[in-house]
């Protein structure tokens, strides 16, 4: 994301949504459920038959997703860190690889988390608990946090502000779920708009520009399957993308110190981008194909099993939401500035110490302080189902 404007997905307690298992098993059928929100759990076999009054045998819950989602996370911290050194053609490498397919890998797990989010009224209702309702809040929040730092007061609900854009491009990606899923061939339809938007100047409002510039990415993930991600677990695309990835550092290396950064935000037309309208298709269609292939590397070599950062992965709102603050308060101190930070051991630091942040904020401890305000239990405000 642009250091103006970003956010996405919202993690929901008990949520059901299932990942994409580690093993060669048939794999249930994702409940639904945004970027940050927990994968799904398998019913576990268990060693013994449980006494009648044990109750049903717990469920466990598969790790592939939580990991990829805390890589992710850490990356969009690290993202917006060095936005302050860009000068630098090392630390501008480093920004143009990770925008290449961080936020599109982020929008089609959403996708694939979205297939059955219609299927409930629990998880309807999440389009209030974990959408709009954090995302005044957030907004609110990071208003007061720029005043208090000398800025201008800045406060306008339907253009979100820096990380918060994603809430609501989300929000209108799963409104429109049900019309992909109907289609016939949603992707090259989703592909053609994605590509015509950028003919028109698409305004910020309500995250219109990110909602078209990132729906193929959605779309795809909409349709995914779960055997989709297994094919990723053989060896010889696991050695494919370690190559993939090699040859996109390799190249956001030689193309740092001329290469606009607009294209990499998914969102400016051709005209805004000052190219002619084949160049800016090009431009499109030529970073969708990166994207993707960078998007599909990366989950290959996700570890598919429980690490250390497993657990994490299911608080990923929480440094979503949260992580602008110290970065903010960085970039406004002039603690970015320093020198030193403006070259290939100043992005290393960087990448270090927001890997560093992007943990603490993960830990239980932190959702344990800011639950109240980001994952708000509103069920008073819905209506009880009527049982048949």
């Amino acid at each position: 994301m642009s250091d103006t404007k970003y956010s996405p997905p919202v993690q929901v307690p008990g949520d059901e949504s299932a990942g994409p298992a580690n093993t060669g098993a048939r794999w249930p059928l994702p409940g639904g459920g945004g970027l940050f929100e927990r994968p799904g759990q398998e019913q576990a076999e268990p060693t013994q038959k449980p006494e009648p009054e044990a109750g049903p045998p717990k469920r466990r819950r598969d790790p592939y997703l939580d990991n990829v989602k805390f890589v992710l996370i850490a990356l969009v911290v690290v993202g917006h860190s060095l936005v302050p050194t860009l000068d630098a053609d090392s630390n501008r490498a480093l920004y143009i690889f990770i925008y290449t397919f961080h936020m599109p890998l982020f929008v089609l797990i959403s996708g694939y988390l979205s297939r059955n989010f219609w299927n409930s009224n629990a998880k309807t209702n999440k389009l209030v608990d974990t959408f709009l309702v954090p995302y005044v809040i957030v907004e609110v929040g990071y208003a007061a946090l720029r005043f208090s730092l000398g800025q201008k007061w800045s406060l306008t609900i339907i253009d979100p502000a820096w990380l918060n854009w994603y809430l609501l491009a989300l929000l209108f990606w799963r409104l429109s779920t049900p019309v992909w899923k109907r289609m016939k061939f949603p992707i090259p339809v989703a592909i053609a708009i994605y590509l015509f938007a950028g003919f028109s100047e698409i305004s910020g409002d309500f995250s219109m520009d990110r909602f078209f510039g990132l729906l193929p990415f959605f779309v795809i993930g909409l349709v995914m399957q779960p055997e989709h991600f297994e094919l990723l677990n053989r060896l010889w695309i696991k050695i494919a993308s370690v190559f993939t990835i090699v040859a996109a550092a390799t190249v956001a290396i030689l193309i740092a110190p001329w290469a606009k950064l607009a294209p990499f935000y998914f969102k400016n037309s051709y005209e805004k981008m000052d190219l002619s309208w084949y160049m800016g298709l090009g431009v499109r269609v030529g970073l969708l194909v990166c994207a993707l292939a960078l998007c599909f590397a990366v989950l290959a070599l996700v570890p598919r099993g429980e690490t250390w950062y497993s657990d994490l992965g299911t608080r990923t709102l929480y440094c979503y939401l949260l992580h602008g603050i110290p970065v903010l308060i960085a970039k406004e101190q002039g603690w970015l500035d320093l020198p030193w930070l403006h070259g290939p051991l100043g992005a290393l630091a960087i990448s270090f110490s927001c890997f560093a942040l992007a943990i603490v904020l993960c830990l239980p401890e932190t959702r344990t302080v800011f639950k109240w305000v980001l994952e708000p239990r509103l069920t008073w405000l819905y209506r009880r189902p009527s049982r048949s």
